[in-house]
C-alpha cells in the first residue's frame, strides 16, 4: 500500500484481502475476508471497488467473485490495468503479458 500511496494521488480506503480463492486447496470466501468486505459494502458508502490483483487464475476467479459481490451492492467494481509495464521493451515481453496488453488496449 505504500507504493501504491507514494504513486499515485488515490487516497481512498484500502480493503486487503487474506488470499485469493483456491477451491482445490480449501480455500473459500470465508479464508479471504470476503464476509468482511461484504459488510463494508454494506455499511458504508462505497461508489467503486478497485481491484489490485495478480493475473493468476485463482486471482481471475477472485477478481469475478468480488465483481458479482459489488454487483449486487450497487458498487462499480474496476481492475488495474495489465501488459506492458511503463518503461518495458517490447522485445522482453512474455506472450503472457502481450497478450494481455493487446486485449486491454484504450483508444489513444
Amino acid at each position: 500500500m505504500r507504493l501504491l500511496e507514494s504513486s499515485t494521488d488515490y487516497r481512498g480506503r484500502y480493503f486487503v484481502l487474506t488470499g485469493r480463492l483456491s477451491p482445490l486447496d480449501g480455500i473459500g470466501s470465508d479464508e479471504t475476508g470476503l464476509p468482511q468486505l461484504e459488510a463494508r459494502l454494506c455499511d458504508e458508502e462505497i461508489r467503486e471497488l478497485i481491484l489490485a490483483i495478480n493475473a493468476t487464475l485463482e486471482s481471475d476467479v477472485t477478481a469475478h467473485m468480488l465483481q458479482e459481490t459489488a454487483a449486487c451492492h450497487g458498487v462499480q467494481a474496476t481492475r488495474l490495468a495489465r501488459g506492458v509495464p511503463v518503461g518495458g521493451e517490447h522485445e522482453y515481453l512474455d506472450a503472457g503479458a502481450l497478450t494481455t496488453a493487446f486485449e486491454s488496449r484504450v483508444p489513444y
